[in-house]
């Protein structure tokens, strides 16, 4: 398609500015409310419908790149905005520094939904094919693109904003968390289709009787809805036999820019201890690198008072610390104390610039004007098997580590309770800890297992297999919660194949117009 003379115009560059920039801008900020804390699920529904909309009327592959950036940008920027507090509250990154930093992550971010607009409108197409199957399935892609390149952030993937309350939640322990995209972007595609039929009947002046397009588009839209309303009610996992676990999470609530000076890591170590003597769960679980100190720098007599108490309640405790190897390598550690035998849990997915420096040669300077301790971990090992403490095998996995599905089933169907070790005190009040308690929300969904989630400053929360918060305490106390988890077995059709079924699906959709065409022209 030719350049549009009138877009040279004030008037036509205005048009373009707001089709191209502005409105997709503001739909992709829109979105947002449909995450935690707000979580109105149907809202990331209207703002990919529309810009569905906008994209089908978009002329070249520029336009169309364009209008994907500006949604992605609004999107992140109003998303994950709180990575500024990260840099700046916390990580005593110069203010200007660290919103440069900022917006320029989240513009990298905003890249993947440009990717996905330009590739859907490579591939010629009717306006069915191009809104049901070409836009939903590359849009879903991209966002399962951003769990691996340049380490992977997934954030804010479209499937996260389906849990728990969605129908469209019920695809979540078949397909994943990109399995439920795919099927909001579906309905979103579906409900442009059918406004698009219904604005096009209106200008010709037909009847006042829907068009088969529209119908055809609301009948998709719906089917994928019910048909997820019947998902949720299959039980995909089960109880394993006996009564249910008796568990206490501690949340210390230690301010981050006091938790790891020196003169204060005793007062933190005492927190700990007394919390832990008024808990009674027979499974007791203390958030990530709880103990200041490295675990070789702990008073034996300290973790005893530790054990002491676990072993009066029959069990186990598993705190968060720094370890260090015989080797001098540092690790990010959950460790046991109690009846059981003792174990070590290693995170392994760590964090650019926050758990370790990569490129060291090239980034060194970024660790000059951050202060972030504990910030060169080593990483443990890839598979790594559940702990066996409480009478249950407990998945362990720690902080960002929840963000990645894949990785969480490695220690499935074995295990029968996750367990996420997590100090999202780094982001301050901001939305990021619902934000990632509903990411943990998902991965109990997935799994058709319980989660516990124990932090520093929140959201602290029992999480059922349905993805539900069961219990939980309010944000920025020192608090237990006591309350009781069974353990389930068995596995999801996710734990079984985990993305490949999501994959297959999607690109089988992105396929079948080339095959389709193909079959045509014999």
């Amino acid at each position: 398609m030719g350049a549009d003379p009138s877009a040279q115009t004030p008037d036509g560059v205005r048009l373009i500015l707001l089709k191209l920039v502005l409105a997709p801008a503001a739909l992709g900020a829109l979105a947002v409310a449909g995450f935690a804390p707000l979580q109105l699920y149907l809202l990331p529904w209207v703002s990919l419908a529309l810009l569905a909309l906008l994209w089908l009327r978009c002329g070249t592959l520029k336009e169309a790149a364009l209008l994907g950036f500006s949604f992605g940008a609004g999107l992140f920027l109003c998303g994950t905005s709180w990575i500024y507090v990260s840099l700046h509250v916390y990580g005593g990154m110069a203010s200007p520094i660290a919103a440069l930093f900022t917006l320029l992550f989240c513009l990298l971010l905003a890249c993947f939904p440009a990717l996905a607009c330009a590739l859907a409108s490579s591939v010629r197409a009717g306006t069915a094919t191009r809104l049901m199957l070409l836009f939903p399935a590359v849009w879903s892609i991209t966002e399962w693109m951003r769990t691996w390149v340049l380490t992977g952030f997934p954030w804010l993937a479209f499937g996260y904003s389906q849990v728990p309350e969605s129908p469209l939640a019920g695809y979540a322990p078949i397909l994943g968390v990109f399995g439920a995209s795919l099927a909001t972007a579906v309905v979103a595609g579906a409900l442009a289709f059918a406004a698009q039929a219904w604005l096009l009947s209106r200008a010709v002046g037909k009847s006042r009787l829907p068009p088969p397009a529209f119908m055809a588009g609301v009948g998709l839209a719906s089917f994928l809805v019910i048909a997820g309303i019947a998902l949720k009610t299959h039980a995909w996992t089960e109880p394993v036999a006996g009564e249910p676990l008796r568990v206490s999470l501690l949340q210390g609530n230690i301010p981050q820019e006091l938790k790891w000076r020196p003169e204060r890591a005793l007062a933190t170590l005492q927190t700990y201890l007394e919390m832990a003597r008024a808990a009674d769960g027979r499974l007791i679980l203390l958030p990530e690198t709880a103990l200041p100190l490295l675990h070789d720098n702990i008073a034996p007599e300290y973790l005893q008072a530790l054990a002491d108490h676990a072993l009066r309640n029959g069990g186990d405790l598993l705190f968060g610390v720094p370890e260090r190897d015989a080797s001098g390598n540092y690790f990010n550690s959950v460790m046991t104390l109690g009846g059981a035998p003792a174990q070590t849990y290693r995170k392994h997915h760590l964090v650019p610039f926050g758990d370790y420096l990569p490129l060291r040669p090239v980034f060194g300077w970024v660790m000059k004007i951050l202060h972030i301790p504990m910030g060169d971990f080593s990483r443990g090992a890839a598979v790594q098997k559940p702990m066996q403490v409480a009478g249950q095998k407990v998945a362990v996995n720690i902080c960002y580590e929840d963000v990645f599905g894949e990785e969480i089933i490695r220690q499935l169907p074995e295990a029968t309770i996750l367990a996420n070790f997590t100090n999202d005190a780094w982001w301050g009040d901001s939305a990021a800890s619902r934000q990632h308690a509903q990411i943990a929300q998902m991965r109990a969904l997935e799994t058709g297992r319980p989660m516990l989630r124990v932090t520093n400053t929140g959201v602290t929360a029992i999480i059922d297999p349905q993805g539900r918060m069961i219990a939980t305490v309010p944000e920025f106390i020192a608090t237990v919660l006591n309350g009781e988890v069974q353990g389930y077995q068995g596995s999801t059709p996710y734990v079984v194949f985990g993305n490949y079924g999501f994959l297959a699906l999607a690109l089988g959709m992105v396929l079948l117009p080339t095959l389709i065409r193909g079959f045509r022209a014999r």
